[in-house]
């Protein structure tokens, strides 16, 4: 029989194994990065919104919402940018630019994404100011939370979570006016004539926000978010980061410790031992531990000691954005130094320079017409009796503007003679048919070519299709292939 292993080591038991999560309770800071912190959420959280409402002219029969994901349009459209499905490539581009961003941030500041611009961190402040609002700061949340039941405790517990469910609701029902026109959505799911897929969505998402940045908070950051693995391996060691600086602060001790031991004229750090770095950090961190995986580098913790060092009259800055390389040298007695511009650094904004230049000049270039071309399966061709020879294909047309346009078919690099001919169009210059195509639109026609007898008889003639717009010239072409016995 096989010996059972215990994986705690000798006299543990399954209990100990694991540990339920602390309840963080985050102290109210105030300082240049709160204020930094302050501002991003207004502004995020405003575009966000408020987004949805802004306007944008495009003419007639088109939508006027600046930022829409027609979905039933198959478009996407971003101020003067129109998106068709068939030019997915330039959301692969966005992608590629979100990940050399986010590289480029963390070879700078660490984990700066994670501390002011991620979404999760931007609701989960929202949330924490609510809490403070209705609950009090840290000690009053620490002592309500041991409080029996009561009236005052129902009443501040029941208030949170009304504003908390208020703004998750808020959060889901904007994101689905991204989809449709904002007004009138917001019009037919007042009145109960919504779309079901929107209520799904807006319940969705309100439970998400909800529970992630009500419940979850720091756990996202920690546990569930992949970003902290992967930002570990793309990191070096002259990325900003918020340090405690060791080498200024130890020995800690309390102030009055301290102050004795530099009367005596023994070593004493500027650290007063408050923990008020600890008390501020959103993740529950204590950064004079040295570099953890559940940092986000807010900076609230430097905020919190600088207002330390302002009261006990000691120069800010014992936790800073630095580099362990740094605090080293000083302990060294050499020189500490900030490489902001290296190698890696250049290579990512060259990069995000290459991906948004081509994607620039690929908008610049882009063309408003096109024409696609599929040849006929069964029969290949058809010889008439005459002896000429017909081929027939389905071409679509596309007018990507928004205005109504009419397009002349022709064809390149067949015979002298040959004919072209579009079902349902009676319309032709010169023996050539004019197709009208509407505005924003597609429009797909039959089309049979035929070719003289004997002409390209035993062989397979590549031929190009031509559509030439009638007003202003624009050409576009697609290629395929005549086949004859």
């Amino acid at each position: 029989m096989r010996a059972e292993t215990d994986p705690a080591g000798a006299g543990a038991h399954p209990e100990e194994w694991f540990a339920s999560a602390k309840k963080i309770y985050p102290m109210a800071v105030h300082g240049t990065f709160r204020k930094i912190k302050w501002a991003v959420l207004f502004v995020t959280l405003g575009i966000y919104y408020f987004l949805p409402f802004v306007r944008w002219d495009r003419g007639p029969d088109a939508p006027d919402q600046a930022v829409l994901i027609d979905i039933a349009g198959r478009r996407a459209y971003f101020f003067f940018i129109e998106i068709w499905p068939q030019e997915v490539y330039y959301l692969t581009g966005l992608l590629i630019l979100a990940a050399m961003g986010l590289f480029l941030m963390n070879a700078v500041a660490g984990r700066v994404w994670c501390g002011y611009l991620c979404p999760q961190t931007v609701w989960t402040d929202l949330f924490l100011w609510i809490e403070r609002y209705t609950e009090g700061d840290r000690r009053d949340r620490m002592l309500l939370a041991k409080e029996p039941w009561g009236l005052r405790k129902v009443t501040q517990k029941i208030s949170k979570h009304t504003l908390w469910l208020l703004v998750a609701w808020w959060t889901g029902g904007a994101w689905v006016l991204y989809f449709s026109d904002a007004p009138t959505l917001v019009k037919d799911l007042a009145t109960g004539q919504g779309p079901f897929a929107a209520y799904l969505w807006i319940g969705i998402l309100t439970f998400t926000t909800y529970a992630l940045a009500g419940h979850m908070r720091e756990q996202v950051c920690i546990f569930l978010c992949p970003w902290p693995r992967i930002q570990a391996a793309l990191t070096d060691e002259e990325a900003l980061n918020v340090t405690y600086r060791y080498d200024r602060g130890e020995p800690r001790g309390s102030l009055k410790q301290n102050r004795k031991l530099e009367a005596d004229g023994l070593p004493a750090g500027d650290c007063v031992d408050c923990a008020q770095c600890f008390h501020a950090c959103p993740t529950g961190v204590d950064i004079r531990n040295g570099t953890q995986l559940g940092c986000i580098q807010c900076g609230l913790c430097i905020d919190a000691c600088d207002a330390v060092m302002d009261k006990v009259g000691k120069p800010r800055g014992l936790i800073a954005y630095d580099t362990d390389e740094n605090v080293k040298r000083r302990m060294e007695g050499k020189e500490t130094f900030v490489r902001i511009v290296r190698p890696r650094t250049v290579i990512y904004v060259a990069m995000i320079a290459l991906v948004a230049g081509i994607m620039a000049y690929a908008l610049a270039t882009r063309a408003y017409e096109g024409v696609n071309v599929l040849h006929d399966r069964n029969p290949i061709y058809v010889e008439l009796s005459d002896g000429a020879v017909r081929n027939g294909y389905t071409i679509r047309l596309l007018n990507k503007r928004p205005l109504a346009r009419d397009f002349i078919l022709s064809v390149e690099g067949m015979p002298e003679g040959t004919r072209i001919e579009a079902v349902g169009i009676e319309e032709t210059v010169l023996g050539k048919p004019v197709i009208p195509v509407g505005p924003d639109t597609t429009r797909e026609v039959r089309v049979l070519v035929f070719s003289p007898a004997e002409a390209t008889m035993g062989k397979t003639t590549p031929v190009t299709f031509r559509i030439t717009e009638t007003v202003m010239g624009d050409v576009a072409r697609a290629r395929d292939f005549f086949k004859a016995p």
